[in-house]
């Protein structure tokens, strides 16, 4: 079993994880990045709402921003999974799937979460290209497009206000019996947001282009793009393993300067937030390394 030591060590190498890598290697900070390569968005053909980089596939945006962090030479890169965290007098011990044990003074969970998509066939091979969650990520690439929305109560009424703006051609699916108050059912329709309770069976798609959604009674709807808010899990369970709390609806808990409830421990990106974009977790990253990289120099100033 090998044993190296590093000043911070970085679980997960996407948007978030580089961001913070790249502000750490330019405080010349000896820096792990463990990463297996799964980015949540990796099924989305181009990325949206990040300035020099829009429109352009995510894959490339990571591949550059992992080339640039390269270039600092306190950084290394791990390819695996961190599959162990534990906590230690000195800090912490991170195990990835191989069976190699690295310590560190300071971690940094920019793990993201795992989307529970509900099981219709169909639904995986389309969810980030033509099955989506956010409008100001994809909206405007399917606006004034035949749209729907999967959902019900509040949510499918709160979503179907917000997506009204993109498209007038908007069906609400309830999957099932509506939920919706009465005086939301009305205000839908008074805006022409149809309103469909039939259970859904299916959706028809060709290489994650949607096609139609079709019912348990067999008929169908041709369909261009369906919103939908899937469930998630935190794709780790080093956090939860080390002690950081969670909010209530399942994201790590973190403070303005992206610290967790365990000393020592930062996070950032999706695990972290409702608010996923590649500008965000960029953003969240930023801030981890300019404040973790502070934290090193004022514990090292108090010791000497």
């Amino acid at each position: 079993m090998k044993h190296n030591h590093f000043e911070t060590i970085i679980i997960g190498g996407s948007y978030a994880g580089l961001s913070a890598a790249l502000a750490l290697g330019r405080s010349l900070r000896k820096t792990l990045i463990i990463d297996n390569g799964q980015p949540c968005n990796r099924q989305t053909p181009n990325s949206h709402n990040f300035l020099t980089r829009d429109g352009i596939p995510p894959q490339e945006i990571a591949n550059k921003a992992r080339a640039e962090v390269g270039q600092y030479r306190t950084i290394q890169f791990h390819q695996g999974l961190a599959t162990a965290g534990v906590k230690t007098d000195f800090g912490f011990e991170v195990t990835t799937n191989d069976n190699t044990t690295y310590s560190t003074q300071k971690l940094v969970l920019a793990t993201g979460i795992r989307d529970l998509l509900p099981e219709i066939d169909g639904m995986a091979a389309c969810w980030g290209i033509s099955v989506i969650h956010c409008p100001y990520c994809h909206g405007y690439e399917v606006r004034n497009q035949k749209t729907g929305i999967l959902g019900n109560g509040d949510y499918g009424f709160e979503f179907s206000k917000m997506i009204r703006h993109w498209t007038e051609d908007l069906t609400l699916f309830t999957n099932g019996i509506s939920s919706l108050l009465p005086e939301q059912t009305n205000l839908l329709r008074q805006h022409n947001i149809r309103i469909v309770e039939k259970q859904v069976a299916q959706l028809q798609q060709e290489k994650g282009h949607l096609q139609s959604i079709v019912f348990e009674d067999g008929s169908k709807e041709a369909l261009k793009a369906l919103y939908t808010k899937a469930p998630f899990e935190q794709s780790c369970s080093i956090p939860i393993a080390l002690g950081c709390a969670l909010t209530e609806e399942g994201y790590i808990e973190v403070d303005a300067m992206q610290k967790t409830s365990v000393p020592g421990i930062y996070a950032c990106g999706d695990n972290t937030t409702m608010k996923r974009s590649v500008a965000n977790a960029v953003a969240m990253g930023n801030t981890v390394g300019a404040v973790l990289n502070k934290e090193l120099i004022e514990e090292k100033f108090l010791k000497a």
